[in-house]
């Protein structure tokens, strides 16, 4: 058995791959030059990964533009691949030299601003998929339902989601708005399992809008951690590993979060070809019920109630 490749997240023909490539970390070493971004672009392309997920915020508000040459660069059609990007998240940064503490904004201004700041670093005419980034306790729902309501009727954005959001965050915001929010992406992975419990899941199920998950290894703690839980779900994961055919603990750890019935869309941090290969194996793994829970009593720590 094998997941399906792509997910539908609107009646109007927007799809993502089921793994995602998150641009985030493209800047932590050397900038790399367009060439090489071209060739990471080609290579995702490659193993089935052609959605690709930003913020404006990435590498201190430079990796938009450092992807977007290496998209110009690629040279490929615009409509094989799909671009991600986030705003509201405001840094104290020398690129905001106006910013004079961390903050959020989802006013109407600094979306529109932020949408046509994208497109241009982005070398496109249009974005994907836009997502506010962080729930701000200042939104106006109405103001940032327009702002939201405007880019997609102008064309500049398809589809619209959230990230980070409580339910009743998600609901305040899509009541606003003529159309779904398609996603929200969240945080989960087999060492933060709380999605399970607090509710975020159950709500995508019940609006049957597909979540996509960052951090989805658990920002490398799975592999760097020493901590009791980090070794439990290591040993746990290799001893699946080994029921299904061997292979990587983090195909596997991937494998868990396609599982859920929720229709979760890992974002997946590395920028190696080699890690991203290991990852994609996921898609070829269905795991059983029982190992499904073998790896969350790791977690936990504890047998279900």
């Amino acid at each position: 058995m094998s997941y399906e490749k792509r997910i539908a997240l609107n009646a109007q023909g927007l799809t993502l791959s089921r793994l995602v490539l998150g641009a985030w970390r493209l800047l932590n070493g050397p900038k790399p030059d367009a060439d090489s971004v071209a060739r990471l672009i080609a290579a995702a392309i490659d193993l089935g990964m052609t959605s690709f997920d930003h913020a404006d915020i990435y590498g201190n508000y430079g990796v938009e533009e450092a992807f977007g040459a290496g998209l110009k660069r690629w040279g490929g059609k615009r409509e094989a691949i799909e671009l991600v990007t986030k705003c509201d998240i405001m840094l104290k940064s020398d690129a905001r030299p106006d910013n004079r503490i961390k903050h959020y904004d989802t006013s109407a201004a600094h979306i529109k601003a932020s949408v046509d700041r994208s497109l241009k670093n982005l070398h496109t005419d249009y974005i994907d998929l836009l997502l506010i980034h962080r729930p701000d306790p200042l939104m106006y729902a109405d103001g940032t339902a327009a702002a939201l309501e405007s880019v997609v009727k102008t064309g500049k954005v398809r589809a619209v989601g959230v990230s980070n959001f409580s339910p009743s965050q998600f609901d305040l915001l899509a009541s606003r708005l003529p159309f779904p929010l398609v996603t929200n992406q969240i945080e989960m992975s087999v060492v933060n399992t709380t999605p399970l419990f607090d509710g975020s899941l159950d709500h995508a199920q019940r609006l049957r809008y597909a979540s996509m998950i960052w951090s989805p290894l658990g920002g490398g703690s799975l592999f760097t951690g020493d901590g009791v839980q980090e070794q439990r779900v290591r040993e746990a994961l290799k001893a699946v590993a080994d029921e299904v055919g061997g292979g990587d603990i983090s195909a596997v750890a991937i494998a868990w979060l396609l599982r859920h019935p929720a229709r979760l869309i890992p974002v997946l941090g590395s920028l190696k070809t080699e890690r991203l290969a290991a990852m994609a194996a996921a898609l070829d793994i269905e795991l059983e019920r029982q190992q499904w829970f073998a790896i969350l009593k790791a977690s936990t720590g504890k047998d279900v109630a």
